[in-house]
């Protein structure tokens, strides 16, 4: 988006610019002569780490308000998960059984992106990590209904790409994980979780969090595959210990298809947000 303020100092864009045409001397070579805000290594430091942060939680609200985007599906899911048609590469026979949740997701993010294309793609917009398996699959989808979607990517130590089904304008890259994962729920208007690893596990259960405690409004969370979530969470035996209260199992429901989870989302009545601050 074009910005019309004007100013009565000079662009800083355009003396970076000039910057780098000055005469090459041993004191314009000096690290000290760099424009602070242009000058990678000094924004490296430790020190600037609060700039950092800030910067990191700065550009994609910018760029995304630019957009006018006002609200988003989030999808939380494994990067290992196959699609079905690749099911074959899977490392293990539950990966492959669980690339059913590849497809659900594709239609799931077409479903969600048609609806938000009748707001201008405004409201309703997918947004995945960027990776690949459940995530490729919620962009993937959201491409082939024809609207946009948000890839939020994140800088591993092994090589991390964003999928090609990401919209590149709406592509973006993290160091920070914590700000990362603010920006998959200040829009979040349905978080939807399937199966996967560690990294789904945090997204899900700070979310989760976040909304027993009500620092987050209720929203429709949704956990794809019963079996699965069943298996390797022992829900019930968190309530029986005390640990949780008997209604924060209400903060989520199960669901298995697309169809399902479309329909709670198109059905939810706003709740308040909890307000009991219940034992953690």
């Amino acid at each position: 988006m074009h910005d019309d303020r004007h100013s009565v100092f000079r662009d800083a864009g355009r003396d970076r610019e000039a910057a780098e045409q000055i005469p090459d001397t041993p004191q314009t070579r000096a690290p000290s002569y760099r424009l602070a805000f242009a000058d990678e290594e000094f924004l490296c430091r430790d020190e600037l780490r609060p700039v950092r942060l800030q910067l990191e939680l700065l550009k994609p609200q910018l760029l995304m308000d630019e957009r006018r985007i006002d609200s988003t599906v989030v999808l939380f899911g494994g990067a290992r998960i196959p699609a079905p048609e690749e099911k074959h590469t899977a490392r293990t026979e539950t990966l492959a059984e669980l690339s059913r949740f590849y497809d659900e997701a594709r239609i799931f993010a077409q479903k969600m992106t048609r609806k938000s294309m009748e707001t201008g793609n405004r409201e309703y917009v997918i947004t995945t990590g960027g990776g690949p398996g459940v995530m490729e699959a919620g962009n993937r989808g959201a491409q082939e209904a024809g609207g946009v979607s948000i890839g939020l990517n994140i800088v591993l130590p092994h090589e991390q790409a964003p999928n090609e089904y990401v919209t590149p304008e709406l592509c973006f890259n993290f160091h920070y994980f914590a700000i990362r994962k603010m920006h998959f729920l200040m829009r979040a208007r349905a978080i939807c979780v399937f199966p996967g690893g560690f990294g789904t596990l945090d997204e899900m259960f700070e979310a989760l969090t976040l909304i027993q405690t009500g620092r987050m409004e209720r929203v429709p969370f949704l956990l794809f595959g019963r079996a699965f979530w069943e298996r390797i969470i022992n829900w019930d035996a968190l309530q029986d210990a005390g640990t949780i209260s008997p209604e924060d199992l209400d903060l989520f429901r199960f669901v298995e298809t697309a169809d399902e989870a479309a329909a709670i989302i198109d059905e939810w009545n706003p709740e308040p947000p909890r307000n009991d601050m219940p034992g953690r």
